[in-house]
């Protein structure tokens, strides 16, 4: 059902954002168009391309063509190349570790046990043999062999060489060390340049005699090939369009999953989506979208179009779906999940659906909902005729369900109840595809419950927000009013049980007479048990309230008694807004009494004047108004004159109950109460019938039951 809400007009009234926004203001509708027509336009214009998607290992039950040139990686030729890069790294030998130790420790026993060195050498010290001894091990410790293929392929890779070595090997241990090695090495090895020649002689000489057997160095040579085979590019082959790509029945391979996502990739290139012409062309496909929503809002539903708030909250919720649809597809199409084969047809618009049911009304929810399928179904990565007709059906039975959605834990009911109705299309869907009980049924059901049910948890959550946001009156937030808790209710109960009587009766006239005429019979309902709670600061000064049949307006006269029933009005407003009721109720207890007269002090006061009317000012016996602004509040009014008079008859049938509501009703029209409510009198005439079917309802005569003995 459609929400009531609207501004307040009256003087003292503090202005927010927002009560600007529900002014009608050319430049910011201009704006917010401009600002959707450029989001929907990226929306339209960045979409994925859609591409079969086929599982590695299945059979294809299709027949695929190529609808372009393109290039798709050549797995095979790539791995073979690979591995033959691999081969061309040979062994690769370093001296071993423990040999090393060795020497060095019988070099060292040399030094100390035959002094023959010192004679040899007699400037070197032993602290220069050893730092020369040193640093010849760390750098035997750096020295690589291997062979001159390793060697060159390594440069090739620009892999440094300088401490490798080529010496071809023919067993995995050698002996012989290439020609000329140490005296090779003689520069490098020693710390600085003017090292004593003779000591590195005399130190090289030492290590030449050794027999030395080299060790694999595993880790080195398996790093090698790791980067010999990262350097070896991959290989394209070429396909042309038109070319075959798989049959029917054909088992799927890496190739074939290789060939599509090539062709995705050659298709979305040939979008050029950069293009002018490409942007113009999807900025003008928005644009007459965006236009045609606009003249249906100007026709069937103008107090949408004239207000901006209404506006905004339709247009966030449009983009809000279609940033949820993007979302749903990215995660989807991600190359971590690849969900799009279980998730097959995703269950997106519902979620819109059910919000702007409850916020904007059914009608502006199946038109944004065909708007949405249509728009999302044509863009997404997705089976568009089976996406087309299961959202729409959803859409519509959550429509249909949601108009009666009263508590907002009936949100997650209506979910269910859509996903039940999604059911038979499923079924259809798989037996048209000539299945009936196999796997991607049942995927289909728990990914459309999966959906849903999001969509369930995301409207629980937002809605409150928007309903708090765009100050939006919502069948669920009304229901909350009327809980009996409610701390005004309740005072009103205890402090005011007349007037509390008063107000349940009149709320149930009210909603009968709204109801009639497809008016909001629940907000008529729910505003009603509040139009009197200015009251509470003086109950005992009206009738309903007054036990014992003493009437306190005996010691008034009858212009303090006017100012004391007219004041509650005004005092019900400052009440109202001191305990942040909405604005739409605030209006009600302003509107209720129009601007009509306090008629029976007015006519006492004329009495007191000797019958001369000339004496009264009659202005002084009338409330300030305004008076009624909308349908709910006329029917408030009328209900509000007519449950008070009822109370003075004797005679309750439907002939004298008609009389008086015509009567009443009549005078209410003849002083222009009901002129800027848009009521019209086809519907006045039938809410009036609803009143007296009412009335006769809340007045029905009881039999007497005869007296005991």
């Amino acid at each position: 059902m459609g929400s009531s809400d609207r501004q307040a007009s009256g003087p003292g009234v503090k202005k927010t954002w927002i009560h600007q926004l529900g002014k009608d203001s050319s430049g910011w509708k201009i704006l917010l168009a401009v600002v959707f027509v450029a989001i929907l336009s990226l929306f339209i214009h960045f979409r994925e391309v859609k591409m079969e998607v086929l599982e590695l290992g299945s059979t294809s039950k299709q027949y695929i063509i190529a609808q372009i040139n393109f290039e798709y990686p050549d797995e095979e030729s790539t791995l073979v190349l690979k591995q033959q890069a691999m081969q061309d790294i040979g062994a690769i030998y370093k001296f071993s570790e423990k040999q090393m130790e060795k020497v060095m420790v019988d070099f060292e026993h040399q030094l100390v046990q035959h002094q023959q060195w010192r004679q040899n050498l007699p400037k070197a010290t032993f602290e220069v043999m050893y730092e020369g001894t040193d640093a010849l091990e760390e750098y035997l410790s750096e020295v690589r062999f291997t062979d001159p293929r390793t060697l060159q392929k390594m440069k090739q890779m620009k892999f440094p060489i300088e401490n490798f070595f080529d010496v071809p090997f023919s067993e995995r241990k050698v002996s012989v060390l290439p020609e000329g090695f140490w005296k090779d090495i003689e520069d490098s090895a020693f710390p600085y340049k003017d090292y004593d020649p003779k000591v590195a002689a005399y130190i090289l000489n030492f290590f030449e005699n050794q027999k030395w057997d080299l060790q694999n160095d595993s880790s080195l040579e398996k790093k090698l090939k790791v980067l010999a085979e990262e350097n070896v590019p991959n290989q394209y082959r070429r396909v042309s369009a038109g070319s075959h790509i798989i049959d029917p029945g054909e088992r799927v391979t890496l190739r074939h999953i290789y060939m599509l996502q090539a062709m995705k990739n050659a298709l979305g290139e040939s979008r050029n989506l950069w293009n002018p012409l490409s942007i113009v062309g999807s900025v003008i496909f928005a644009t007459l979208v965006t236009f045609l929503m606009v003249i249906y809002l100007k026709i069937y539903h103008k107090d949408i179009y004239r207000n901006m708030r209404k506006l905004i909250l339709l247009t966030t919720i449009l983009l809000l779906s279609l940033g949820l649809a993007k979302g749903t597809e990215y995660l989807l199409l991600y190359k971590g999940f690849n969900l799009v084969e279980v998730a097959r047809f995703p269950v997106i618009v519902p979620f819109a659906s059910v919000l702007l049911c409850v916020l904007l009304g059914a009608r502006v929810a199946l038109f944004s909902s065909i708007f949405l399928t249509v728009v999302i179904g044509i863009t997404l990565v997705v089976d568009h005729d089976h996406f087309l007709i299961l959202n729409l059906i959803a859409s519509l039975c959550a429509i249909m369900f949601a108009r009666s959605l009263h508590k907002r834990k009936d949100i997650f009911e209506v979910f269910a109840k859509t996903w039940l109705s999604c059911i038979p299309v499923l079924l259809a869907f798989n037996l048209i595809e000539g299945t009936l009980l196999d796997i991607n049924l049942l995927s289909d059901l728990m990914c459309t419950f999966a959906f849903l049910t999001f969509s369930a948890l995301i409207v629980v959550g937002i809605l409150p927000l928007f309903e708090s946001l765009f100050k939006v009156m919502t069948d669920m937030t009304l229901m909350e009013y009327m809980d009996p808790n409610n701390e005004l209710l309740r005072r009103l109960s205890l402090e005011a049980p007349g007037t509390y009587q008063h107000c349940l009766v009149v709320g149930n006239i009210a909603e009968a007479g709204a109801r009639a005429i497809g008016a909001n019979d629940l907000f008529c309902r729910a505003a009603t048990l509040y139009h009197d709670i200015g009251k509470l600061f003086n109950p005992h000064y009206f009738t309903e309230n007054q036990l014992g049949g003493f009437n306190i307006h005996q010691l008034l006269t009858p212009l303090e008694s006017t100012h004391v029933i007219i004041a509650h009005v005004a005092e019900g407003e400052a009440l109202a807004r001191k305990h942040s009721l909405p604005q739409s109720f605030i209006d009600i207890i302003r509107e209720h009494h129009g601007t009509t007269i306090v008629y029976y002090f007015y006519c006492k006061q004329i009495e007191q004047m000797d019958g001369d009317a000339s004496k009264v000012n009659e202005k002084l016996f009338r409330y300030s108004g305004p008076k009624p602004h909308s349908k709910e509040s006329a029917i408030i009014m009328i209900a509000d004159t007519i449950e008070a008079a009822s109370r003075s008859m004797d005679d309750v049938c439907e002939e004298s109950l008609t009389k008086m509501v015509g009567k009443l009703v009549s005078e209410k029209a003849e002083e222009g109460q009901f002129d800027e409510c848009q009521l019209t009198f086809e519907e006045l005439g039938i809410v009036k019938k609803a009143i007296v079917k009412a009335l006769l309802v809340t007045r029905h005569i009881r039999i007497k039951y005869p007296k005991r003995n």
